[in-house]
């Protein structure tokens, strides 16, 4: 057996075990990295650290640093209540308000399951009050963090340009972010008028649902906090202008998100430690192994040349339109029952061979990879899906865990065909 062959198999291994016995993929996968590095291809250690994405290290410790800071001191939930009165009790707007709040807070760094873990309670509550799907609720959130997962700026983002500029593929940062913005707000389009949106036109929020409480039943405590949450306190104050110094920084001035997000974070925690003493412990440490284990492994295969050995075997179908329509489809299935970025991270250079032939525009391809990977994170084996679950109170689970499945099967089974022949049919990039 070829050590390209053993690689692969491994990597597949690091997959199916992540998945069926909920171990990080990351952990599995700098294992995968040393076993297979000193066994299989006998690099040293140097060799295997080389690997290490230490720039994307930087960018998920830094905006998950400050976004856990927002989080702390109210930020979000500021932004929260603050969306909500923007509606003016108009019922058929709250669903869209959650989809640009959660893709507001996912644009500017916040980690798709953290923006999910926030919102979804809050959208899921709304849902059972005024009588709105819980599935239509439910995934106006996820598809939500979904389009906005892809900004310059965002983990998805930092994550996918990085692998496109270290890889040497022509890349476009915002054609990236629109194709994610589009897809996932032309699937909340179609849910909200086959899921009864509709129908909520003539709704007000001031009416409560059957059994919800009116405005004189919400005990004192809740409206207190209420209140508390609705107040712009210094720290808030100093938050915004952070995440807006951020965007500036970043967009306008080319500055480094994750070096930039760090040293915002270390202004606010000098200036607040009561609020940011628990931060450095929220950053996203999960994710952060995850995607550096996975992108080191991806990176002792590259030096061993199975990529190029698996992206040939992917070219000699002889057919490159069938070649990226399979890899978009592994992307999908995949991700509905693992991580979208460690699929991603693996995904996108196993394309690059067949990329390199000039016959697939790689601007287009790497885009259809991406949506395939996460716009099936609605599935209620994902990480997203299942916070969805999680925060639907009132609802039968059973029957709502279905509705997501079924959902989710039926995203996988058309999406990656979908965004294949607009995205990369026409050759674009």
């Amino acid at each position: 057996m070829s050590a390209e062959l053993i690689s692969i198999i491994v990597l597949v291994a690091v997959f199916v075990i992540a998945t069926t016995r909920s171990i990080n993929m990351g952990a599995l996968a700098f294992a995968a990295a040393f076993g297979v590095g000193e066994l299989v291809a006998d690099f040293d250690t140097d060799t295997i650290f080389a690997g290490f994405p230490g720039d994307l290290f930087v960018v998920l410790v830094g905006v998950t640093y400050l976004f856990a800071i927002a989080r702390a001191n109210g930020t979000t939930d500021w932004l929260v209540h603050a969306s909500i009165r923007v509606v003016r009790g108009r019922v058929a707007l709250i669903p869209w308000v959650m989809f640009v709040l959660t893709g507001a807070l996912t644009a500017i760094g916040a980690v798709s399951p953290a923006a999910v873990a926030i919102v979804a309670p809050i959208a899921l509550s709304f849902a059972t009050r005024y009588g709105i799907s819980p599935l239509l609720m439910g995934a106006m959130v996820v598809h939500g963090a979904q389009g906005g997962g892809f900004s310059p700026i965002s983990i998805y983002g930092s994550i996918v340009n990085g692998i496109v500029e270290r890889e040497n593929l022509p890349g476009n940062e915002i054609a990236l972010f629109l194709a994610s913005l589009i897809v996932n707000l032309v699937i909340a389009g179609i849910l909200f008028v086959v899921l009864g949106g509709l129908k909520l036109r003539g709704a007000d929020a001031g009416t409560e649902a059957a059994g919800g409480k009116g405005a004189d039943e919400v005990p004192d405590d809740e409206e207190k906090k209420a209140e508390e949450d609705t107040r712009l306190t210094p720290a808030r104050i100093a938050t915004l202008a952070a995440l807006v110094a951020l965007v500036v920084a970043v967009l306008a001035f080319d500055l480094d998100a994750g070096l930039t997000s760090i040293s915002l974070a270390v202004v606010l925690s000098a200036c607040w430690p009561e609020d940011s003493r628990n931060a450095v412990g929220q950053i996203a440490w999960p994710t952060v192994l995850l995607i550096c284990g996975v992108l080191t492994y991806v990176a002792v295969l590259d030096e061993m040349g199975t990529i190029k050995w698996a992206g040939d075997g992917v070219s000699d179908i002889g057919i490159p339109l069938l070649a990226s329509v399979l890899l978009c489809y592994i992307g999908a299935v995949i991700s509905a029952f693992a991580s979208s970025v460690g699929i991603m991270g693996a995904l996108i250079p196993l394309a690059v061979p067949f990329l390199a032939q000039g016959e697939i525009g790689a601007i287009g391809m790497v885009a259809a990879l991406a949506v395939s990977a996460t716009v099936v994170d609605v599935s209620p084996f994902s990480t997203n899906g299942a916070l969805v679950l999680a925060a639907a109170p009132g609802v039968d689970r059973e029957r709502f865990f279905r509705q997501l499945m079924m959902y989710g099967g039926i995203v996988v089974a058309v999406v990656p065909a979908v965004v294949w022949l607009v995205l990369v049919v026409p050759g674009w990039g």
